[in-house]
């Protein structure tokens, strides 16, 4: 067995990461799922297929960590030169893997598509390896041991990686290494920016166990704190528990929720229990939060649906916009989203509606409705709310942001 800490390093190949056609999720990924197992991801390093790059990052890696996750260049082209890099670097030849090949076979036959001899030779590993079947796809993983490192090579298709991860990489490295246990408890908040809710807990956050760190996580007007409690003592988890709770008393007043959700999640689930529905008509948002909400599992248990309403004249036939509404305030304003709510909740029968407009930019502004301007207009049985919010970024960040208030402005609402 190793010693603890047991230390990783994550090494992503492809040109197309470097110019960034591609971006890398792998990465992220792979370093969440590792630290919830009690893995410290040393580094995250990022090559082209170079042959001399990929030998020479192999080689820098092992130094520092006893895990080397590698994902990339395992496909059937020529650009894809893991897999005999592979070979060669840790001594092997290769052969045919009998469950590789019928793998291949059996999806291909699945496929009604043609199997050509590039495809079959997906099924060839270095015979010094211990194969990873790939149930998501063609290309076998790969687990290689030397000198107490480990090296995982797998598919850089983020489908198959987590396949790979979840069903034998993750398992196997814990009954190797047995890490150090990581406990984490988190929550989310909403309506307070990071600096301040930093000077608010400053004194919890000093008066910590040197076993329990926090840790500040903002994303588009919400930030999560999560406490981390990294050790084999057994009354860490009750230490744990109770700092949570202390600092829940501290933001009480800006907590969504004290588990770790997106607020999509939070609003699936009040609706859920609740037994109501939810539909939407968005301008501005351009669809963003109906698809927050169905990227819920579940979420047509409650959400009845929708649409996108652009233009005005849309808006008047989608949702009974009144003209004389639009004509004496405009399509961004406080009047229009809040008929646009009303609209589209009777239409549709549903408990509750949110509607969005706004400006998001780089033009279309004007001085009383500069870039950046957004009203979210909610709506229930015998009432109504809107909200006015103002955002400063480029047009995808003001949508995710005016998508994250709204919802968040939403859960208020329907919680009266």
């Amino acid at each position: 067995m190793e010693s603890r800490p047991v230390i990783a390093s994550i090494l992503t190949i492809g040109d197309e990461l470097l110019i960034g056609q591609t971006v890398d999720t792998n990465s992220a990924w792979m370093s969440q799922e590792l630290n919830e197992i009690g893995v410290w991801v040393h580094r995250r390093v990022s090559v082209g297929d170079d042959r001399e790059a990929i030998w020479q990052a192999l080689d820098e890696e092992s130094r520092q960590a006893q895990i080397i996750l590698l994902t990339g260049g395992l496909g059937p082209t020529a650009d894809d030169i893991t897999k005999p890099l592979l070979c060669q670097y840790f001594g092997g030849r290769m052969v045919v893997d009998p469950d590789a090949l019928a793998n291949v076979k059996h999806i291909f036959e699945m496929l009604k598509r043609p199997l050509i001899e590039r495809n079959l030779k997906q099924a060839e590993v270095p015979d010094v390896c211990t194969v990873i079947p790939n149930r998501r796809g063609t290309a076998p993983g790969m687990w290689f041991e030397k000198e107490g490192r480990i090296f995982v090579s797998m598919p850089g298709v983020p489908y198959e990686m987590k396949g790979m991860m979840k069903a034998f990489v993750l398992p196997r490295l814990l009954a190797h290494f047995q890490p150090t246990p990581v406990v984490h408890r988190t929550l989310l908040t909403a309506g307070i920016g990071e600096s301040f809710l930093a000077e608010r807990i400053h004194e919890f956050e000093w008066m910590l166990p040197k076993n329990i760190k926090l840790a500040y996580l903002p994303s588009y007007g919400m930030v999560r704190l999560r406490l981390t409690g990294r050790g084999a003592d057994a009354g860490l988890k009750a230490e744990l528990e109770a700092q949570f709770n202390m600092l829940q008393q501290l933001v009480a007043d800006v907590m969504v929720t004290n588990e770790d959700q997106s607020i999509s999640q939070v609003l699936g689930k009040i609706l859920t229990e609740r037994g109501q529905t939810l539909s939407s008509l968005e301008s501005c948002t351009g669809g963003y939060i109906g698809h927050l909400i169905t990227s819920i599992p579940g979420s047509s248990r409650y959400y009845l649906g929708g649409g996108v309403a652009y233009s005005n004249a849309l808006k008047i036939s989608t949702a009974d916009v009144r003209p004389e509404t639009l004509a004496a305030h405009g399509a961004v304003s406080r009047e229009t989203v809040v008929e646009m709510a009303e609209g589209i909740r009777r239409r549709t029968g549903s408990d509750f509606a949110i509607a969005t407009s706004g400006i998001l930019g780089p033009d279309g502004g004007t001085p009383e409705k500069p870039v950046g301007t957004v009203w979210v207009g909610l709506s229930a049985e015998g009432r109504q709310d809107s909200s006015h919010f103002h955002f400063r970024f480029d047009r995808q960040r003001n949508t995710e942001l005016a998508a994250n208030h709204g919802l968040n402005a939403l859960r208020k609402f329907i919680l009266g």
